[in-house]
């Protein structure tokens, strides 16, 4: 494994050399490209959380009898944590920090840390070890309001907590002590990593000639690259886990699903990941009755250009601004800007401008994004506040369909109740970005018809699908959704 090899050499004199340190830069910057031809996204956040903890494990390979050898060890730890992070991810720290803030108080905390045998003192395994508990704790410390740090403080918050962590290696020649501290360390590096660099760095992505649009690409192609390139997806088992339960008929009232679809999704992704997390910020800024006027805030307009904001920096939305582009799309009467900024006008104009649908008395009562993109998160919080009774999944009726349902599709048609509402059977994704689905449904309404007629590759498994796009006064969004037509393998 090139990575490996690369640790290795890197760690075994315990120095990173300056053509050691531009080696790293060169090898992650590679994975945050997409190659000609690639059928996989670019990188990920868990290889950004994996590519850590390898270089951590390798270098334990590489203690010392000597404590002098080990410091510097644990600092060329640091200088390839910090090419990792530099290379790959864009800081997530506001420039003011809390009031409170002080670096005594930060050391303190972590100084804490290091000293820490585990959650019950007891030293079974010897050396400090950071429990869940003292983790989060760290954590919040580092997201409070008042105790954050502000963006100044990034270098000096990381560097810090190897420096600190050097004063705790085991002058005795104790491996087991001192890999426990590299442990820690480590625990360290990876709450850094979610609260202070949470954000993949794709501001400068350039897509190859292969997901590049041209005026001769049609909604299929422009689905399939939209698949390859969403690297933000969740996994299924360990990002979230879902139960299928059982199927049954559309016409069937009977409830075939005991329990909830969403056995559990983890909660960092919503705190951690922008696109996630601004998205969540959106889920309660509408009133879901039609009829009743819609009143926007200071805040909530904030809040949407926030997730904006966040998912123009992803490889799926810059795919469909290009795609737009490239087909010449148009909105009230002029073509789509070709700057981020001029299209992002244009994302909030659709999505997010209010309109009315009730027709009484003009009450500007909708939304495209409110009546129009209903996706797996939204369900996953009703059902999570019990809002929502998940029935059952129902299969494609297309002979086509040999596959079978299970916990890892990334499509699923259901019934549910909401409210104590019977709803009509739906079809939903499971599992990806909200920038998937933006630029899904974008591109259906730039550059598809009211019907589209798609099948997706998942790598696995294969979906025909039914994208729908029905617009409101031709410039918003009046409702989007898929329509699952056949499974196969």
């Amino acid at each position: 494994m090139e990575i490996e090899s690369l640790y290795r050499s890197t760690f075994a004199d315990r120095l990173v050399t300056t053509e050691e340190s531009s080696s790293l830069v060169e090898y992650f910057s590679c994975l945050q490209t997409v190659a000609n031809g690639s059928l996989t996204p670019p990188m990920t956040p868990h290889q950004i959380v994996w590519l850590r903890a390898l270089a951590f494990k390798i270098a334990c390979d590489f203690i010392d009898d000597d404590p002098t050898e080990n410091i510097k060890l644990l600092k060329a730890v640091n200088a390839v944590v910090h090419a990792l992070e530099t290379t790959c991810l864009l800081p997530g720290l506001e420039t003011e920090g809390g009031k409170e803030f002080s670096q005594e108080a930060t050391e303190e905390l972590l100084c804490s840390l290091y000293i820490s045998e585990g959650p019950d003192g007891d030293d079974e395994e010897p050396g400090p070890r950071i429990s869940c508990t003292e983790a989060n704790a760290l954590k919040e410390f580092l997201m409070c309001d008042a105790t954050r740090p502000p963006l100044n403080q990034l270098l000096w918050l990381r560097t810090s907590a190897f420096r600190l962590g050097s004063r705790y290696l085991d002058c005795h020649g104790d491996k087991d002590k001192t890999v426990a501290l590299f442990r820690s360390s480590c625990k360290h590096a990876l709450t850094f990593i979610f609260v202070c660099r949470f954000r993949i760095k794709s501001l400068s992505l350039v897509l190859p000639p292969s997901h590049t649009p041209d005026a001769n690409a049609d909604f299929q192609t422009a689905v399939q690259t939209l698949w390859y390139l969403d690297s933000n997806r969740l996994r299924p088992h360990v990002d979230y886990s879902i139960d299928v339960q059982n199927s049954k008929h559309p016409c069937n009232k009977e409830d075939a699903a005991d329990g909830p679809l969403f056995i559990y999704v983890d909660a960092e992704v919503f705190s951690t990941r922008p696109t996630f997390k601004t998205f969540k910020a959106l889920l309660n800024n509408y009133v879901a009755c039609t009829g009743e006027e819609e009143t926007v805030s200071e805040n909530e307009l904030r809040e949407n250009a926030a997730f904006l904001d966040a998912v123009m920096q992803t490889a799926v939305m810059k795919y469909c601004h290009q795609h737009c582009l490239a087909k010449n799309a148009s909105y009230n009467g002029n073509l789509v800007p070709d700057s981020t900024l001029g299209f992002k006008e244009v994302l909030n104009s659709m999505w997010f401008k209010l309109y009315s649908r009730s027709g009484r008395r003009r009450k500007m009562d909708s939304s495209g994004f409110e009546h129009g993109f209903h996706n797996w998160i939204r369900f996953y919080f009703e059902e999570k506040a019990g809002n929502v009774d998940y029935r059952g999944y129902i299969k494609p009726r297309s002979r086509k369909s040999t596959a079978q349902t299970n916990d890892d599709d990334p499509v699923l048609t259901l019934q549910f109740k909401w409210n104590g509402i019977e709803k009509f059977v739906g079809t939903s994704f499971i599992g990806v970005s909200p920038e998937f689905e933006l630029a899904l449904y974008t591109l259906a309404f730039f550059t598809g018809d009211r019907e589209n007629e798609v099948t997706l590759d998942t790598g696995r498994e294969s979906f025909d699908l039914n994208v729908i796009c029905h617009k409101y006064d031709g410039d918003k969004v009046g409702s989007t959704f898929v329509e699952a037509l056949a499974h196969y393998d």
